[in-house]
């Protein structure tokens, strides 16, 4: 397997070498699991309903908007948002002061009766995610992709990305830099490309003491992609 030296030496010169690299990973947030399970699940259901807004969309839109949406969505309260009727998700689908996609709108709804299914077995949330081993990121994902609405792909490592959860991103940067460095065969939609990358990103974080956000950074800035 490729050195993480070697990785982390390519970004280096890419980004003007090692001090303007760590300054650009300084900016990441990676918090332990004590932290993420202390966070309210309003929180977490929150952040996962932004992302979902704002896969597809413009981001900037959906941030301008997001004030809103806190109001329209009651804080995000799973238990409040789980009991909304019909009629309140067609009222929300006509309020222009939120963005009137029904289905992501619904998928609020899915996803705080999902949310208050996991405080069932896990006592929140934020726990479950928490409690998760880093070394089993593409686990949780697959969790949320399998039991959540709408939280596949990079919408869901986003929104663990921005909670603060050590994460790698299957960006094009982060794929095709694992492809050139003879890491994966397929890309990291697959089931093989993702244990191939886990087991990568576990051995480079034995290796270096880096988080797994760190380390994905830097994958992603050893490369033009």
């Amino acid at each position: 397997m490729t050195s993480f030296d070697e990785i982390y030496d390519r970004a280096a010169k890419r980004k003007g070498g090692e001090a303007a690299l760590e300054d650009m990973l300084a900016g990441s947030t990676v918090l332990d699991g004590p932290a993420l399970g202390a966070i309210p699940d309003d929180r977490w259901l929150s952040q996962a309903s932004r992302m979902v807004f704002s896969a597809g969309f413009n981001w900037r839109v959906v941030e301008n908007k997001w004030p809103a949406h806190e109001v329209a969505f009651e804080n995000f309260v799973p238990g409040a948002i789980a009991n909304f009727p019909d009629e309140r998700l067609h009222e929300l689908a006509s309020d222009a002061s939120i963005i009137r996609h029904g289905a992501k709108i619904k998928s609020v709804q899915d996803n705080a009766l999902w949310f208050l299914r996991v405080a069932d077995e896990y006592g929140s949330f934020g726990a479950m995610v928490g409690q998760w081993p880093v070394t089993d990121f593409i686990g949780l994902t697959a969790k949320m992709k399998k039991e959540g609405t709408r939280l596949g792909g990079t919408t869901g490592q986003y929104f663990l990305r921005f909670m603060g959860v050590p994460s790698f991103m299957a960006t094009k940067s982060v794929e095709a830099a694992l492809k050139q460095f003879g890491i994966i065969d397929k890309g990291l939609s697959t089931k093989s490309g993702q244990v191939e990358a886990q087991a990568a990103f576990n051995g480079w974080m034995d290796e270096t003491g880096r988080s797994l956000t760190d380390l994905s950074r830097v994958v992603a800035m050893s490369i033009d992609a």
